[in-house]
Parts: structure tokens; C-alpha cells; sequence
């Protein structure tokens, strides 16, 4: 039996819970609509910006990582986002073809 426990507008993240009487098992299951996020990260990667938030070229935008990639992340691979131990894997990551979409301005880290 899967129902909706929780939405939330703002990550757009939507959590159900999931029980299996046949098992006895109890799941959290978290899906989020990303596509706003993407469209979003797509525009300011191809802005002419550079990825500078500012005229005075002090800090530089990125990436943009959806909750949904940050808990894959965490979930799969071990790497959370929020450790800076963990850096330079999610470096690799952003730098990798497969996550190219997370990126917001041209450029390798």
C-alpha cells in the first residue's frame, strides 16, 4: 500500500509512504520533479555571464544539485554533498558528461 505523507511545493519533493503487509516491510520513498531545476541550471549555463554573481567577479555560481540527486548520492554512493571531505568525488560528478545538466556556468572545477 503506497499513500502520499508529505508534499512539499517548494523542492517540488513529494513523500510517500510505502507498507507491504506480505513482508512486513515499511519504506519512505521521496520523488521530486526536477525539471524546473534543469531548465533553470540550462539558462544560467548559457548565460553570458561567465557564472560570476557579480560585477566585481568575487564569487562564481557552480551548480545547482536537486535534493533528489543529493539523496541518490548519498543513497548509492556514500557521498553526501554537505561533507567537504567528500568534494572531490562531487567534483568528479559535475565534472562528468553524465551530470553536465547540474552545472550553471561553463568551466571545470
Amino acid at each position: 500500500m503506497r499513500r502520499v505523507l508529505d508534499y512539499d511545493p517548494l523542492t517540488r519533493t513529494t513523500t510517500y509512504h510505502e507498507y507491504d503487509e506480505l513482508t512486513d516491510t515499511m519504506a519512505l520513498t521521496y520523488v521530486q520533479d526536477v525539471e524546473p531545476y534543469l531548465e533553470r541550471n540550462k539558462a544560467l549555463y548559457n548565460a553570458d555571464d561567465g557564472g560570476y554573481t557579480s560585477k566585481a567577479r568575487e564569487w562564481k555560481r557552480y551548480a545547482s544539485i536537486p535534493n533528489a540527486v543529493i539523496m541518490k548520492w548519498k543513497i548509492e554512493e556514500g557521498i553526501d554533498v554537505f561533507n567537504k571531505d567528500h568534494w572531490p568525488a562531487v567534483k568528479r560528478k559535475l565534472n562528468s558528461s553524465e551530470y553536465r545538466y547540474l552545472r550553471t556556468a561553463p568551466g571545470r572545477e
